[in-house]
């Protein structure tokens, strides 16, 4: 039962993932992975790294990862949309 668990675990953060905002160096890949997982950013680039010089499989991926995982700030953005109220016809003093 409790491999049911983290299977589902798994699955929502992989959902989740998101690229970084602030822990990125080319595209925040690597930073999305270290704040969504339990293994720390530079363990990603690392990875990454190694598996680039095992016939560019870790560029591949790289470039596969950034096209397709969604920037932090979409999540933010349409999280803030749904729990605020309009805004329209607030006066900001």
């Amino acid at each position: 039962m409790n491999q049911t668990n983290n299977q589902g675990d798994f699955w929502e953060a992989l959902r989740n993932l998101r690229k970084s905002s602030t822990d990125k160096k080319i595209a925040g890949v690597c930073g999305g992975f270290g704040e969504h997982t339990p293994i720390p950013a530079w363990i990603w680039r690392a990875v990454f790294l190694i598996l680039v010089f095992a016939w560019g499989l870790g560029l591949i991926a790289y470039i596969i990862l950034w096209i397709c995982m969604p920037p932090a700030d979409e999540k933010v953005k349409s999280e803030n949309e749904e729990a605020s109220p309009s805004q329209e016809g607030r006066l900001d003093g």
